[in-house]
């Protein structure tokens, strides 16, 4: 696995990258972080008190929603599908963060600063796009694990 895998990311240009040992580790989640403490602090307490129990609550919840589920995640990434499932609804959830940020922008313009939200909303597109990105790296990876683990085995078994 290694050799084939790590040449194919060295044609990538990604020799340089650091070792994936945590969540922590993942510039998606890096970004998801810092862009849900940034809808946390800047725009969600600029909501007006109307919204406390939908464009607040919802914002609030799917941006702070991203992180959380790579890092949920992570812990499942020996499981393809678990992983690919956490992935998924990390993309459904930056998605709908970034429909809220929209949503604050032509709803409250006098509340929020727009070249924030469009910050904001553009991150979040970006995140979106990460994690479609890593989930296909990761499927790869786990194919290639995959088949160098069984010709492994058969290996193995091959030896009397």
């Amino acid at each position: 696995m290694g050799a084939r895998f790590v040449k194919g990311l060295a044609s990538k240009g990604m020799e340089n990258k650091k070792p994936i040992r945590s969540y922590h580790d993942l510039d998606v989640y890096q970004n998801a972080y810092k862009a849900s403490v940034l809808v946390m602090t800047k725009i969600v307490p600029n909501l007006p008190e109307s919204e406390k129990y939908d464009l607040k609550d919802q914002l609030s919840r799917s941006s702070k929603a991203v992180p959380r589920l790579i890092a949920e995640g992570f812990a499942k990434k020996h499981q393809r599908l678990g992983f690919q499932k956490y992935l998924d609804d990390a993309m459904g959830e930056s998605n709908e963060t970034q429909v809220g940020l929209c949503q604050c922008k032509d709803i409250y313009p006098t509340y929020m600063a727009a070249d924030l939200c469009s910050h904001l909303i553009d991150e979040y597109d970006k995140i979106s796009k990460q994690l479609f990105n890593l989930e296909l790296a990761w499927n790869k990876f786990s194919r290639i694990k995959t088949l160098d683990s069984r010709q492994l085995e058969d290996t193995r078994r091959a030896k009397p």
